[in-house]
Parts: C-alpha cells; structure tokens; sequence
C-alpha cells in the first residue's frame, strides 16, 4: 500500500476515534496486554532475529542495549500499558465554561489532534508506548521504526493493531506501519493527512525531520543536562544525586552532560566526586583541574550531549553565574540545582529556562513514567503546546463549542444586548 493511502486511511480513522468512548479504548488496550503476553516467546524470537543482524552491522552499544527485549522488558512493556488504562480518559474534559450572555455558553474541550507521525531509531517498546498512547487519546498513529528492529516491531504493531481492531470497528486503521527511509521522504509531505510529527532519536533525525516539512514537529533536538551544586549544598547529597543523574542510564537525554559547582564548596565536594564516579571521564575547566584530576574542557564540550560516561565540570561563583551558563550552553531539557536554601533554588527554578528544573534530586526523573503520565511519546523543548515529557495530555488540543438560543451578533454591535462574560465555576 502507497504511503499517501496509508495516512489518507489514519486520517478517516482518526475522526472516528475522536467520539471512541473511554469503555472501548480501555478494551483495546486490554486486549494488547493479553495478546502480548499470549505470544511472549514469539515477540522474543522475533527480536533474536534483530540482534543477531544487529551483531553484523556497526550498531553502536547504546543503540544495541535499546533494541534488547527480554522478559523484564515485556513485563514493563505490559505495565506500561496497564499504567495507561487506568489514566482518564484525556478526551472531552471541559476546560472552560463561560457565560457570555444568558443562554448563550461557550465551552472549550479538549480533543486528540488528529494524525500523528512518529519517528523512532532501535526501540522497539517504543513503538508500544507510543501505539497505547495514542489510542487512548484517540489519535491515529503512523509508525516508523528503526530497521534495525525490523522483526520487533512487525510482531509489536500486528499485536497491537488486531487489539484494537478486533474490539472495535472504529479502531480500523487508526495504527499504520511505515518500514524504509523514502517513506520517511513521502510522510513528511503529507501535511494535509497528517497533524504532527514526532521524531525520536539522535540530533541529526530529529533536525532532519525539522527542517524537511511543513507538519508541526515536536520534539528536542538535545539534551544537554545540567546539575549546580550550589554554595548551601548538602556535600553527600550532592554526590550521590549526581552519581545517578550521570551513571544511572549515561545513554539517554535526561542524563547530565555538565556540572556545575560553586567555588565555595568546590574543594570538598569535587574530591569526593571524583571518587564516586571514578568510571567517569571528567572534563574539567582550570579551577576544577587545580583540585582533582580531569581533562582541559574546551568550548565545545559545554555544548556537548555525549550519552556516555564523560562529564565536564565547570566551577562558578554565583547562582546567577550557574543560571547564565544553563541559559547559554543548555538545550532546555532538564537542569537541577543542590542546595538547602528554598529561596536560591527557586530563583533557579525560575530563571532556568528549561522544561523540566529539579531541586534537590536527579534529572533522570524527567521521563513519562516516573511523571505518572502513562508513559510518554517523547519530549518536547518546544515552548508552544506540550513540553517536557509528552505523554496523553500533550497528544490533546482543544476545540471552542458554544451554545445558544438564536443569538444575533447584530444585537451587540448595534448595543441591544450585553455580554455578561460569567465563568463559571
């Protein structure tokens, strides 16, 4: 099947699903948990078959950790739909409801938005987080994975797709698959089928799929993290928490990339850092080499999202010194301070300009799941509709619907009747 019929087909579906009730979405994922654990061993099997050809080609380590499925995988993967169906329904919720004279009421609702395309490298379980979240939003979703997950994804989506399918008739190609780079090329033409774009993985897909459509795109295109540790720092606290925000996950975009330490605690804390992440390559500016081992950093490594275990450190002397850098060298992401002081972490909170600021505790908290949002289809540094993680809120726009009884325009210009402009509670 053409990819234009294929997006022509989501999009039908899509205006069926924007009335699906909440009973029969529920169901259909329902059903996705059981038939995923019905066929365990196939969807295991399946996934073999990636890893060995993975094993051929020049899949990098990180990429190759991704494509793994195990049990402890599909076990989460069923979890994680299990969190989506006990989320509420995200479709119909009244935002606003304001009197603008009497019986004549204007509500504004919240809707899906309709066709969304997403792009994602190595992941499989990628493909069902993103599939279950848009069938309870009530999205239809064009898929497109990595080659290299091939298999995983051709059993995960056929999985997914007959669950839905077999539950409901509305559900009839709500979920399409898409499997070369020149379907990429074809999709990414389609604005007049398809509503939104979310690329995820590395930089170069993301500003590839940016800068080659007219589709709204949402997504980041790094994530270059920071952590302060500023001068009313816990020394131990900052430690530990930036041991985890470096070394729980190195690979992923909510992982430090730079810290940030005052010069006042700079010489106790940065031995005991040292120790603790003695796995880390560290790259250090001047004052940070004067008091433990590191290598010279140089511009570029402010600006730099390694996904690995290196680390540049840099030493400050203000909060506003740690903000302006963040400001600067930062992708917006995810940036957190260590402090005990209330009023210095909200000043930070407030002038980082990021999507997600933490106080106190690791940026590896910026993700979907440990957010309670069911989950999520990506993150977005964009200011304008969703940011930070995206899951069934962020898949949502709004739509204005009012109510009257014959009210004429005519009768407020020409000064018969009033706006009362009453919201109501």
């Amino acid at each position: 099947m053409k990819i234009i019929e294929q997006a022509r087909l989501a999009k039908e579906a899509s205006l069926r699903l924007a009335s699906t009730p909440l009973e029969q979405k529920n169901r259909a994922l329902s059903s996705a948990v059981e038939l995923i654990r019905q066929n365990r061993e196939i969807i295991l099997a399946e996934n073999s078959k990636d890893l060995k050809q993975a094993e051929k080609g020049k899949l990098t380590e990180s990429l190759y950790k991704r494509l793994i499925l195990n049990d402890r995988k599909i076990d989460q993967l069923v979890a994680g739909i299990e969190d989506v169906i006990r989320l509420p329904d995200p479709v119909g919720r009244v935002q606003l409801e304001r009197e603008l004279d009497q019986n004549l009421v204007l509500t504004r609702v919240s809707v899906p938005i309709g066709v969304i395309g997403v792009i994602f490298e190595s992941r499989p379980d990628a493909l069902v987080q993103i599939s279950s979240l848009c069938l309870k939003s009530g999205n239809a979703a064009i898929l497109k994975g990595g080659s290299e997950a091939l298999y995983s994804n051709r059993i995960l989506f056929e999985l997914l797709r007959r669950a839905a399918e077999e539950t409901d008739a509305r559900f009839k190609s709500s979920l399409q698959l898409v499997e070369t780079r020149e379907d990429i090329t074809e999709l990414l033409k389609l604005d007049q089928y398809i509503d939104l774009m979310i690329p995820r993985g590395s930089n170069e897909l993301v500003k590839s799929i940016q800068e080659n459509t007219r589709i709204a795109v949402l997504g980041h295109t790094e994530g270059v993290c920071h952590l302060y540790i500023d001068r009313e720092a816990d020394p131990q606290m900052a430690v530990e928490v930036a041991y985890d925000a470096k070394c729980q996950y190195p690979a992923v975009c909510n992982s430090i990339e730079t810290l940030l330490v005052h010069g006042d605690l700079a010489a106790e804390v940065l031995p005991l850092l040292a120790e603790k992440l003695n796995m880390v390559e560290l790259r250090g500016d001047e004052r940070c080499r004067q008091l433990i081992k590191a290598e010279a950093a140089t511009e570029i490594d402010w600006c730099t999202e390694y996904n690995d275990l290196i680390l540049a450190i840099r030493v400050v002397d203000s909060l506003e010194e740690a903000v302006s850098h963040i400001n600067t060298y930062g992708s917006r992401h995810t940036d957190g301070i260590i402090t005990g002081n209330r009023d210095r972490a909200n000043e930070f909170m407030q002038q980082v300009d990021s999507a997600s600021v933490m106080w106190n505790c690791s940026t590896r908290f910026a993700d979907g799941f440990r957010y309670g949002l069911g989950a999520e289809v990506g993150i977005s540094t964009n200011k304008i509709h969703a940011r930070g993680p995206v899951g069934l809120e962020g898949l949502t726009t709004y739509k204005f619907k009012l109510a009257g009884r014959g009210h004429l325009v005519a009768d407020y210009v020409e000064g018969k009747k009033k706006f009362s402009h009453r919201d109501r509670q």
